[in-house]
């Protein structure tokens, strides 16, 4: 008989400690109870349903992950005295320290000791069978769901365009939206939208999940949303005065706005990243692209298993995700299964969009006109009520003027004005205009009212508004309040009034601009708080440790970490993720289809299934599995210890150095292996030419000298260093030593190892700003996991030039060849050591498992 949660084994404080972050997530997803024990007291890590007064954060000691590992003794002990210890992920509670044992001053409402009580909302736990190991579920009352409503009002993310938050009710904690709409309507635009009202406006944390624009893009679009330049002109990079000004502003104000662009980003990722980001508000994923892209993880029939990782990354976090797809396939939303849609339909009329929204279940329940000002990157409210016409009878209503749609355009026309980047209109003018963007920034209409009308006495002071686009447009925004306008600026403000946002934008705040730094391509590293610090003693492999001592007795006296203000220049920012060069090719005759999988766990996945024209023969698939490639690589990378100098181009490679190098893509013919640059070659730059590391170099040059490409790529630019190719070596022999041990063990200590291990080469570039490492060197770890790449497409070659039929090359470490039964390609030893491969046979068109599958 399985034991209960209540009878799991007793785990000492220092074992959960360094454990903390996976058992709270048994704890959320299998309500998972754990006795923890700290010399003769003891506590139980539980689920909120065990105590669900600790929903309420403010009624007990509340801590979040990172801070609670720092001091989880000292909450045990406490919890076992009968003080409840609430653990949270962000702001949302997600488990809960309860007393063990029986104590005098447990608080009456601990259902941990009264497992069946009713809580004072009225809820009960139901404990289910408890011997065939069912997880407690949580009954809600009519009065539990009454805090909802009740509980003080706290506004939610919208997309600031007051017709359609009206329609939609804003971005709805906990669920997931989804906005539909065709290429070329500007889907994008709304979650952008989404995030410019979230970030810039609200000064809340926002996720955006880049698969699709790059960040340059989105800050582009900002920009030019926010300043109602150009969008064409600004991809060119030339901005106006007041554009930089506005610029500046935003970069300040955007260190809340978090984007990840990296390349094959997935669903997944975006599940791991949130959950370290603190008070996150809403998570923008842009965009799911219906059309299958083997470069876009996001795409295709891969947007179901997407859209439900998306809900419920929602549903567990209690923030709103808006997801951008470019399709409104009814088929597609349907399977995506969304809580909330925003269509968004073209019309007869150029000038208008209309966004219908549609709830699951009930059907449309609202609707909304947008302006599409696609120029300048954004939609503008056509949905509002219409303002009072000034010359009407009555005018236009203190309240009226000062509300909707053109009390933010004028905020937002405003702005060069009150920012001091324009002048031309009177001081006093100015000074109303910027109480008047204050007022709109907080929300205060009872000063908006109060302003209006020195605001307007000043306006008509005015004999002659400034003949410039900005000019032109603070008259438009001004109309609506019945301020007469100059007869040479009444075409010019026409013209502009398309320009109008229904925006907020950054308060004038005179500050200089900040110190940015951008997440690197793939933003999440699978790094969390923690793994920066050394193993504990006894550690089966403290493979921290060993990198730092392999790196700390060499020579050449390393750098192992660049400077947070030079990061940002020089050889720093070109480099990315993608120079891994790692293959992901499939032989162009062979038909792979991802089809779903369900593993034993239960989880819905997506594999692969390979079908191989009868052209290749009798044969069988031959799946080939490297061993430890990353750490097998550290043998010898080619790297700078020290610091990368500007040296320019090259007339040659020199051996002597190493480094990144601008080559233009050499020529590849053949059809039977990848480009050697592996999957570099998917982002030139305008010219053609991409960024390598030195393990590439040294590639190309082997292949030019075995006659396999005609010449080496002329070096256009490069930064270098003394080469070292010893530097991980020390790691590697470890890591070679304890695998050779620890692979018969298996078990728990095997895994270990393992993540360790993953985890010391990771730190060598840590993606997320917060993410404390002792090392930050790009190079090295791209450096690394190119040696790897290189050494996969290289022993497959072999295989291939000895007449083995390869059928598809993935990431550092999976080759799939067409050999006859039981034959694995010689080239490849068998074996379970660094070096070596493990193999496996299955048919054409079965499915290729993965992993734990």
């Amino acid at each position: 008989m399985r034991q209960s949660p209540q009878e799991e084994s007793p785990v000492s404080v220092t074992s959960v400690k360094s454990n903390l972050y996976s058992l709270v997530k048994l704890v959320e997803k299998e309500g998972r109870t754990t006795v923890i024990t700290k010399h003769k007291v003891r506590a139980l890590l539980a689920p909120l349903d065990r105590f669900p007064a600790a929903r309420k954060t403010d009624a007990f000691p509340a801590h979040v992950l990172s801070a609670a590992q720092k001091d989880f003794g000292d909450l045990v002990t406490r919890a076992a005295q009968g003080e409840p210890q609430v653990l949270l992920r962000n702001t949302t509670p997600v488990a809960v320290l309860l007393p063990a044992d029986p104590v005098s001053s447990a608080p009456p409402t601990d259902t941990a000791a009264h497992p069946g009580a009713a809580t004072a909302g009225g809820a009960v736990n139901s404990q289910g069978n408890q011997d065939r190991g069912s997880t407690p579920r949580r009954l809600a009352t009519l009065g539990d769901a009454m805090s909802v409503l009740t509980a003080d009002p706290v506004g939610g993310p919208t997309f600031g365009l007051p017709g359609l938050d009206a329609a939609t009710g804003g971005l709805q904690s906990g669920r997931l939206t989804l906005v539909a709409a065709p290429p070329s309507v500007g889907g994008s635009l709304l979650g952008l939208a989404a995030a410019r009202k979230t970030a810039l406006v609200d000064r809340r944390t926002v996720l955006y999940a880049a698969s699709g624009p790059n960040r340059d893009d989105i800050f582009r679009r900002i920009i030019s949303a926010e300043t109602g330049g150009d969008y064409p002109r600004l991809k060119q990079g030339r901005l106006t005065e007041h554009e930089q000004q506005v610029a500046r502003q935003v970069v300040q104000a955007g260190d809340v706005l978090l984007i990840d662009d990296g390349t094959n980003l997935r669903a997944e990722d975006i599940a791991e990243t949130a959950p370290y980001m603190e008070g996150l508000a809403l998570v923008v994923v842009d965009r799911l692209q219906a059309a299958h892209s083997a470069r876009l993880p996001l795409s295709g029939d891969r947007l179901p298993d997407a859209s439900q990782v998306l809900a419920g990354l929602a549903r567990d976090l209690h923030v709103p995700v808006l997801a951008v797809v470019d399709s409104d396939d009814p088929t597609l939303l349907g399977l995506l299964d969304a809580d909330v849609v925003v269509t968004l339909t073209a019309t007869a009329d150029p000038g208008k969009v209309q966004a219908t929204v549609t709830e699951r279940d009930f059907g449309t329940i609202g609707s909304a006109y947008l302006q599409p000002d696609l120029i300048h990157a954004r939609f503008l409210d056509a949905g509002a009520a219409p303002l009072e016409r000034a010359d009407s009878p009555a005018g236009p209503g203190p309240r009226a003027a000062a509300s909707g749609t053109a009390a933010l355009e004028l905020a937002q026309a405003a702005l060069p004005y009150t920012s001091g980047g324009h002048r031309g209109i009177p001081a006093a003018l100015t000074h109303e205009l910027a109480a008047w963007r204050t007022a709109v920034a907080g929300g205060d209409q009872e000063a908006l009212e109060e302003i209006l009308p020195s605001l307007l006495q000043a306006a008509a002071a005015v004999a002659q508004w400034p003949d410039t686009h900005e000019g032109h447009r603070l008259a438009a925004a001004l109309r609506p309040y019945g301020k007469p306008e100059s007869a040479d600026t009444t075409g010019g403000a026409r013209r502009s009034a398309a320009a109008g946002a229904a925006v907020h934008a950054p308060a004038d705040n005179g500050q200089t601009q900040a110190d940015v730094t951008q997440d690197e391509e793939d933003g999440e590293d699978g790094l969390k708080p923690g793994d920066e610090e050394d193993e504990p003693e006894g550690h089966v492999f403290p493979a921290l440790k060993i990198l730092k001592d392999a790196v700390g007795r060499s020579k050449m006296h390393p750098i192992k970490v660049i400077r947070k203000e030079e990061r940002d220049s020089g050889p720093w920012p070109l480099i990315s993720e993608h120079m891994d060069g790692e293959p992901r090719w499939a032989h162009p005759d062979v038909t792979v289809t991802r089809v779903p999988h369900i593993r034993a766990n239960g989880k819905r996945v997506r594999r692969d299934k390979i079908d191989v024209p009868g052209s290749f023969g009798e044969g069988v698939l031959c799946l080939i599995d490297r061993n430890g490639s990353f750490p097998s690589a550290c043998s010898a990378v080619p790297l700078a210890p020290n610091k990368l100098l500007h040296t320019g181009p090259l007339e040659a490679y020199d051996k002597a150095g190493a480094g990144i190098y601008l080559i233009d893509i050499p020529e590849w013919t053949r059809t039977d292996m990848p480009h050697p640059l592996g999957r570099i070659i998917d982002r030139p730059d305008e010219d053609g030419r991409v960024w390598v590391t030195t393990p590439h170099i040294k590639q190309l040059a082997r292949l030019v000298r075995d006659n396999h490409l005609g010449a080496m790529p002329t070096i256009y630019d490069s930064w270098t260093g003394k080469a070292n190719e010893s530097l991980f070596k020390p790691f590697y022999e470890a890591t070679r030593k304890a695998r050779t041990e620890l692979v018969q063990i298996g078990g728990d200590p095997y895994k270990a190892y393992k993540t360790r291990l993953s985890i010391a080469l990771r730190l060598l570039w840590p993606k997320r700003p917060a993410q404390r490492s002792p090392f930050w060197r790009p190079d090295w770890r791209m450096s690394m996991v190119a040696e790897a790449s290189v050494r996969h497409w290289t022993v497959a070659f072999k295989a291939v030039q000895e007449g083995h039929t390869l059928v598809a090359l993935r990431n550092v470490d999976q080759a799939i060849f067409w050999t006859p039964p039981g034959t694995p390609p010689s080239t490849y030893r068998i074996g379970t050591g660094f070096g070596e491969v493990k193999h496996k046979f299955v048919q054409s068109g079965e499915t290729i498992l993965e992993g734990d599958d």
